[in-house]
């Protein structure tokens, strides 16, 4: 089958790789039918992989039609229309049973716990996807809900709806969300659906920040966010900082911007494994912090039937649509930040 492939700094390749297949009974395939390059994968794409070995498919969004099951998979059978969660959950451990699969007690290292961060689980960005325990990993896509919204689904939204949760946002309450990319966009869509009165918006790029206006974000201008977040509130702060970045300067802009006995959440992937976290500040202000990874499956539901709702709207992230062959110009175009991209969507089947 045709696929993308990673093999160094900037250099993703569009070309043939084996067919995926059932090797387990609980295993399924399911056909792409559209894949998405996340935030992380452009981590990947930079020179910054999770795993050092090169020639594997990357991506862990997807949705698509299972076309094969072994024989002990119950709930899913060929030609039923899923979304494929990017965490991956091993069906036994109980934090999985629990839909807490980014803390499976089975996985010997995190490259089992997500799809195309390493050869270990190949990725989504291909025509077709082996998914094991498919009983657990993959969940059943209702009418109405288009493989745009879907593919949101699949982690930008629980990622967002997760630093949300872990922020504790109240009724009534201002939140920053610091980074507008695909996860902040829909930060901004969940602080509103669990009663944000008022969420603010800062990003480095303007085109991102306008269309998040668009969703009724008020945006942070100028060059000092900190003294525009500040007075935008004025002088005290927001309640609650949601970040979707991940770098240095972006958390650090988080912790130092919200209120005193503010909430500060990350959910940006940082790689820095001596981050200068400022503990005397953090106490001072006497903060609440949050890091971690998302289990997209625990998310899920409430994404779901809010979308059903129209109450989240996942589908207006997705600004540009490739062919899968197109692969290597639609990386280069989302770490550009060119042209308002936001999310891409990739077509396996054009």
């Amino acid at each position: 089958m045709k696929a993308l492939t990673y093999h160094g700094r900037h250099d993703i390749r569009y070309g043939d790789v084996p067919d995926p297949a059932v090797t387990s009974p609980t295993d399924a395939v399911v056909q792409v039918t559209a894949a998405g390059i996340c935030g992380s994968d452009l981590h990947i794409y930079g020179g910054n992989p999770f795993s050092p070995e090169l020639g594997y498919t990357p991506g862990h969004e997807c949705v698509g039609v299972v076309v094969e099951t072994g024989g002990q998979v119950t709930r899913f059978k060929p030609g039923d229309r899923v979304l494929v969660p990017a965490s991956v959950g091993c069906a036994h451990c109980r934090s999985c049973a629990a839909g807490f699969t980014a803390r499976c007690e089975n996985a010997k290292s995190s490259m089992e716990l997500c799809y195309g961060v390493s050869p270990q689980l190949p990725g989504s960005q291909a025509q077709s996807l082996a998914v094991p325990y498919a009983d657990v990993n993959l969940v059943h896509l209702p009418e109405g809900v288009s493989d745009e919204a879907a593919l949101v689904l699949t982690d930008n939204a629980p990622t967002a709806w997760y630093g949300c949760r872990r922020a504790r946002i109240q009724p009534g309450e201002t939140v920053l969300v610091v980074g507008l990319g695909p996860v902040g966009l829909m930060a901004a869509q969940s602080a509103f659906a669990m009663g944000a009165a008022r969420v603010l918006g800062a990003d480095l790029v303007a085109e991102r920040r306008a269309f998040a206006a668009t969703l009724g974000v008020e945006p942070v201008e100028g060059e000092d966010v900190r003294a525009a977040v500040r007075e935008l509130t004025g002088g005290r702060g927001p309640d609650a900082v949601v970040e979707a970045v991940g770098s240095d300067a972006t958390i650090e802009l988080a912790l130092k911007a919200v209120r005193q006995a503010g909430r500060v959440s990350v959910i940006g992937v940082s790689q820095n494994k001596a981050f200068p976290f400022h503990m005397g500040l953090a106490q001072i202000k006497e903060l609440e912090f949050a890091i971690g990874l998302c289990s997209v499956h625990y998310e899920l539901p409430p994404l779901i039937a809010l979308t059903q709702a129209g109450r989240i709207k996942p589908e207006v992230v997705v600004s540009h649509r490739f062919a899968l062959s197109e692969g290597p110009a639609a990386y280069e175009l989302f770490a550009s930040r060119a042209d308002g991209v936001r999310k891409i969507l990739l077509d396996p089947t054009s």
